[in-house]
């Protein structure tokens, strides 16, 4: 991946030099076809492989952290996502949040020719009471520090992990993950027309177990008791398992008929080594794959912004229809390890946040250079879409995109 533009093929850079010399020309407004693109891209979404798509779609739809420093105000992270995180919400956090997001689209449908962020603040009067998570099964707890929320550790040791499973294992997943108004809220809102939700995401095994057990700790079992390695997988396998089962009967399906697909978001799986990861994460995906995802059109995802490309084959085998994967990987190849799956890539996330103009315009030509023969890019960040991450930027990948990553 090119760490500045003179890494770049000479034609990427030329062609790189004049989309930024044209945006800045413009104010940051280089001319693209709105309409154009968001109804070619609307065609390329549906299937990115497809043989009749006009362009290589575009997935960046920015994240709600984005809103910080493109209006220049003081990041508060928490305060903004007070549907997820909070549960102590005032009617001046609903107003301020809902404010700095219509702002926020106000500029982005002058920019980008969409409304990116949902205004809307969700009804607590329409919301299912949360349900308990697998997190919660392995006694790991939530804390918000550095930003960002950090699941602590529930074991520190061997023995405090075997008597930590003896209490998973044996733990009755509906009753423990239900809360005690579940029946009576579920019988009100089904009147209503809502269906409580699925599961289908989860913190991968690799990042799960490093969580509730810690880094070096989960490695340095592996490697001397590969049997208990093998217990703490099965727990969280057969408890993933059964969180489905329940959560799939209470929206009122069954085996048969319950909705296909599953996605994993494991940062940490990079720390394996191909063995390590067969022993331990690869049968999770695999067993999870094989409930809700058993035939190959059926949905498998897995992000993990890491250096993890030594586990591609292993991936490969689980036939992935979705990945995004870290920055140093190449479109070639995953490609070349997971010929079905859809790429979700291969812009490095802060060349987007530093906002790297040149640099944002190689990488996409590189990508779609790589792409462009068997396509299934979809072009987005490699991880996340970090505060920084400009509207403008996104309107100079659009040019981009218009004039030289039409198929």
């Amino acid at each position: 991946m090119p760490e500045s533009k003179h890494d770049a093929k000479p034609e990427h850079a030329r062609i790189a030099r004049e989309l930024v010399k044209e945006l800045h020309a413009h104010d940051g407004m280089i001319p693209v076809d709105l309409d154009r693109f968001w109804a070619d891209n609307a065609i390329a979404l549906q299937d990115p492989f497809g043989a009749q798509i006009p362009q290589v779609p575009l997935g960046i739809d920015m994240h709600d952290e984005c809103v910080f420093d493109e209006l220049g105000e003081a990041e508060d992270f928490w305060r903004l996502n007070i549907e997820r995180m909070r549960t102590d919400v005032s009617e001046s956090d609903v107003k301020w949040a809902a404010d700095l997001k219509r702002r926020y689209n106000d500029k982005a449908e002058k920019i980008v020719g969409k409304r990116l962020r949902n205004e809307r603040i969700a009804d607590p009067k329409l919301q299912y009471p949360k349900v308990k998570e697998l997190h919660d099964l392995f006694e790991g707890k939530h804390s918000w520090h550095s930003g960002s929320w950090w699941l602590e550790k529930s074991a520190n040791n061997e023995d405090e992990l075997k008597a930590l499973l003896d209490r998973v294992e044996a733990r009755d997943v509906r009753s423990f993950i239900l809360p005690p108004n579940w029946a009576e809220e579920k019988a009100r809102l089904t009147k209503l027309g809502i269906k409580p939700s699925l599961y289908r995401d989860q913190r991968g095994p690799v990042t799960f177990a490093t969580s509730v057990y810690g880094l070096e700790e989960l490695i340095f079992l592996i490697l001397e008791n590969p049997d208990l390695a093998v217990r703490l997988r099965n727990a969280i396998l057969s408890k993933m398992l059964n969180i489905g089962r329940v959560l799939d009967e209470e929206a009122g399906y069954s085996p048969q008929t319950a909705p296909r697909g599953f996605g994993f978001r494991d940062d940490n799986c990079y720390l394996m080594t191909p063995q390590m990861y067969e022993l331990f994460g690869f049968p999770i995906l695999k067993g999870m794959f094989d409930r809700y995802a058993p035939l190959p059109e059926h949905w498998r995802y897995q992000h993990s912004d890491s250096a993890m490309g030594h586990l591609l084959p292993l991936l490969g085998r689980l036939n992935m229809k979705g990945l995004n994967l870290g920055p140093t990987l190449t479109v070639t190849e995953i490609r070349h390890h997971c010929p079905n799956a859809i790429i979700y890539g291969q812009l490095a996330p802060f060349t987007f946040s530093r906002n790297e103009e040149e640099n944002i315009v190689i990488e996409f030509l590189r990508d779609f250079e790589l792409a462009r023969e068997k396509r299934g890019l979809v072009f987005t960040t490699a991880g996340s879409v970090n505060n920084g991450s400009r509207l403008t930027g996104m309107r100079l990948i659009m040019a981009a995109i218009q004039r030289y990553g039409r198929y």
